[in-house]
Parts: C-alpha cells; structure tokens; sequence
C-alpha cells in the first residue's frame, strides 16, 4: 500500500482553501437533503458532512474526492433502516449511525488487507441497471416534499401512490420553488461548471419562504450544535445490519472508485484503491460516532472540486471544517421549504439514470443484459430493500461469466489426415467436456486421422485441473493410434503443462514466447 505523503508536503494552499468552502457551500444543503431522504433529521446530516471530509483526508489518494452524504447511500440506508424503526427516532437515528460504523469497519479492513480489488469485480452492468432503479426510487421518494404534501407515512411505493392520486392537496408554491430549484441547478451547470446553482437556489428559497410566509412543510427547528461522541447505540442490532452494511461499503465505494480513477486518468496521477478504502472507512467511522449516517464519495461536488482547483486532497478537510464551522449558524435555515431539499436531490440524481447504457447492453450482449435488467427490474421490485437486489445482480453476473467460461469456442477442422483443435477462453475442469466433445465429433468425421492437433494459443488461461483433463484427452487419443501434436502453448501456462503431460508420449511445438514466464 502506497504511504500518504506528509501533510506539509501536500498543502495546496489558497487554492485548496477556495475549493474546500466552495465545496461546503453546497453541500451543507445537500447533507440536510440527503438525511432527509435517508429518514433522519437535517442535523444528522450535517454532522457526517462536518466530520466526514476530514477523516477521509487522512488517507485518500485523490486530491478531488469529496466525501460525504450522498443520495445513493441515503437511500440505501432507508431500505436497510425501514423495516427497524420508524423513520425521525431516536431508535433511528441510532440505527443509522450504527450502520455507518459497520460501513467504516468493512471498509477500513478491506484497505488494511489490500483488498482495493474488490471494488473492480462490481460489474458495469449490473451498476447500470441498480443506480438506474435507485434514481428512480430516490426521485420517487423525494416527489411528495417536491409538491408541498404530507404524506400518511404508510411506506415508500403507498406515499407515492397517495400522492400521484391526490393531485388536490398539491402546494402550488411547492410546485415553483421545485421547478425553480431544478431550472437554477441544471441551467446553471451547463452555463458553468462553477455556477452556485444549489447556493444560489437555497438562498432564494430560504427568502421566499420567510417574506412570503410560506405555508407548506419546512425543514423546521435544527439542533446542530457542535457534534459529540456517542457510543450509546443499539449495538444487538449489529447481526442484522450487516448485509446492509457491506452492500454499502462496496457500491458506495464505486462511485468513489469511478471518480478517482477518471481524475486520476486525466492528470495522469496514480491513484490507491486501498487507500480510497481506508479514506472511506474512516469517514464512515467518523460519521457514526457522531450519530450521522454512511456516506461516500460525491461525483458532483468532487467535479466542483477539480473546478474550483483543489489541488491536494486537504481540500476536503477544509470542507469539513467550514461545515464545522457553520453548525452553530444552521438554525437560520429553519425556514427553508422542504420542496427546496427535495428539487436539490433530483437535480443531482436524475442525470445518472442510465436507461441508454442499458439498452446498448441488452444490444451487445445478451447475457449481460439480463443481468442489467434484471438488476433493475428488483431494485424496484423490492424497494426499499434494494440491497437484495444488489446481492442478486452480483449472483447473476457471477453466473454469467461462469456459464461462458462453461462453454469455450472450440474450432475443429481436418487436413491431410490431421484432425485439428483450436479451442478459446479458459480451460479448467468445468469447460473441458466441451473440448472432448470436439474432439470425438472431429474424430467422427475424420475417421481415416493419423494425428492429432491440439493449438492452444486462444486460451487465455489453463489451470490445474484443465491441465488434467487435457492430458486425459490426450491419453485417449494415443490409446486410438494417433499420433498427438501439442502446438502455440502459450507462455503462462508452459510450467503447468509440462508439469502435467507426458513429453515422452506427446509432441511439443513451443513458438518463442511474447512474454518470458514467471
């Protein structure tokens, strides 16, 4: 694992310093945005966006990376919390922040033991189709606050419902400060990438609602204060978070990976998977002791970061610190519209549906874009325990690329009373009845065969127990009087083959290696 540089050695100086609160500016209204999409008041937000960023800063690899409250982690947290306790408690509050410690923990002993390869076996495809349904179901449970209603609070898909079906009780000031809010953020970014749309559209809102006296649901009293330890949690409900807690820990941490590797790509800077999982796990840890909520790495305001021209990764202490800093001050926005909150969480979100992505899958591959949609279609289904979904969607991209590591391509042809084999993919003990069939289908056709050919130059790996089969092959085919020809080996699996067949009985056509073996 690569050793973080020393602090003095990293400061950015005044470039950081503009980058941090320029960050903190907008995401002080996306944490209260956020804990409300999770179930939890504004305050437990604010106190994992303050502590948050400086943990992670500690360890991150990324200059850019902003950590903190972000929708997808929110809502995760809602389907794994949901079926505990009501939403708002203090049973809770308690419950989330367990769940972040849980969260850190995971991440933390994964970065420890080198296990920042983890985070590549999440398959694209099965990301697109779990953050399409995720968008959609976060957009979902934002709509109520979005139109200005109170809903029963009978579940995520019946509030929805009561919604969609009681146009009547709309707030028709909701309904403007919602589209205002989405026209700022998402005007405002193409215009600029440094545009404060979010700044820019709390404020406004904030105003309206104290000089209008605006009547629908606010945010309402904040009590952050300067965030303590506590370790009075509800530690017995540990075994049944813990699903939760590790599908977190890792698709959260996609998004990190995504971003760090995209910046790390174009400044042409190395970038520590493990790392970014100990910056994380710490963050989360940092996050739970102070009874916040899990969080990750944010795509939008780590953008804003790299814009505002962040250069080291204390940028995002400074964020944390400036959040600190204005915890004491947060009661002023007491006032602001919750329509405000809720048109902030879809204008970050909906650009991440992926609908396009999942439809050029279904197109190139068949089999992955099962699992797209498959994906997808129970991240709906199930809400709000979507971490099952994720949990099936990693099962059948597993079972795909096993059932196409089953079947190799295996192409057969005979010439000159040779019969040649030529077979491609892997070959272990699962695929090689594939190319034994191949070659009593070759040997069928070609019944007048004096030798036998094998090239293994499309096979991309051999392992022992393929290396076992094949000889078993071979063993057949010298006791049917051919003669066996071994050709292209490739160079990886040179050690293995002579370990297993017999050169004595077997004939050896080696082409100089590309590569030297190890």
């Amino acid at each position: 694992m690569n050793r973080p540089e020393s602090a003095a050695s990293e400061w950015g100086g005044l470039r950081d310093v503009i980058a941090g609160i320029s960050v903190a500016l907008v995401l002080i209204p996306q944490a209260m945005a956020y804990a409300e999409l999770a179930g939890l008041s504004s305050a437990h937000g604010l106190y994992a966006a303050a502590v948050a960023p400086v943990a992670a800063a500690f360890f991150a690899s990324s200059p850019y990376l902003q950590t903190g409250p972000t929708a997808l982690t929110a809502l995760l947290t809602l389907g794994a919390l949901l079926p505990l306790a009501a939403t708002g408690s203090a049973e809770y509050a308690g419950l989330a922040a367990l769940l972040a410690l849980i969260v850190g923990v995971v991440r933390v002993l994964v970065g420890m033991f080198g296990g920042g390869w983890i985070a590549y076996l999440l398959s694209r495809p099965m990301l697109d189709g779990f953050m399409s349904g995720a968008v959609i179901l976060i957009v979902a449970t934002q709509l109520p606050g979005a139109v200005g209603v109170v809903t029963p609070d009978l579940g995520l898909l019946p509030d929805l419902w009561w919604t969609v079906t009681n146009l009547g009780a709309w707030e028709p000031a909701a309904l403007l400060l919602t589209g205002g809010t989405v026209a700022l953020i998402v005007g405002g970014r193409r215009l600029h990438a440094l545009f404060p749309g979010v700044l820019i559209a709390t404020t406004l809102g904030l105003m309206f609602s104290i000089l209008s006296g605006y009547g629908g649901p606010t945010v309402g009293a904040i009590n952050a204060g300067i965030p303590a330890i506590a370790l009075d949690l509800p530690w017995r409900a540990v075994p049944g978070l813990l699903i939760a807690g590790m599908v977190i820990a890792f698709v959260g941490f996609a998004e990190a990976t995504a971003i760090a590797r995209l910046y790390a790509g174009q400044d042409r800077m190395p970038w520590s998977p493990d790392r970014e999982f100990l910056g994380q796990g710490a963050a989360n840890l940092a996050a739970g002791l102070v009874g916040g909520l899990p969080v990750g790495g944010s795509f939008g305001r780590s953008a804003l970061s790299h814009m505002a021209g962040a250069r080291t990764r204390w940028s995002g202490a400074i964020t944390g610190l400036a959040v600190l800093a204005a915890l004491p001050f947060t009661s002023v926005l007491s006032a602001l519209p919750r329509a405000v909150l809720s048109a902030i969480v879809i204008a970050a979100v909906v650009r991440l549906i992926r609908i396009p992505a999942m439809v050029r899958v279904w197109r190139l591959s068949r089999a992955q874009g099962f699992v797209t949609w498959m994906t997808f279609t129970l991240t709906l289904a199930l809400a709000p325990r979507i971490e099952f979904a994720v949990l099936f969607g990693v099962s059948a991209a597993v079972m795909v690329h096993l059932w196409r590591e089953l079947r190799p391509s295996v192409k057969t042809w005979s010439e000159d009373g040779e019969v040649h084999l030529e077979p491609t993919g892997v070959l272990w003990f699962g695929s090689a009845q594939f190319l034994e069939r191949a070659l009593l289908e070759g040997l069928h056709e070609a019944s007048d065969a004096r030798c036998l050919v094998i090239h293994l130059g499309g096979l991309g790996r051999i392992d022992l127990s393929g290396a076992l089969v094949l000889r078993d092959i071979l063993d057949r085919a010298t006791d049917l009087k051919l003669e066996v020809e071994i050709t292209d080996v490739p160079w990886h699996a040179q050690r293995i083959l002579e370990s297993v067949l017999d050169e004595e009985t077997h004939t050896w056509k080696q082409p100089t290696p590309s590569m030297p073996p190890v």
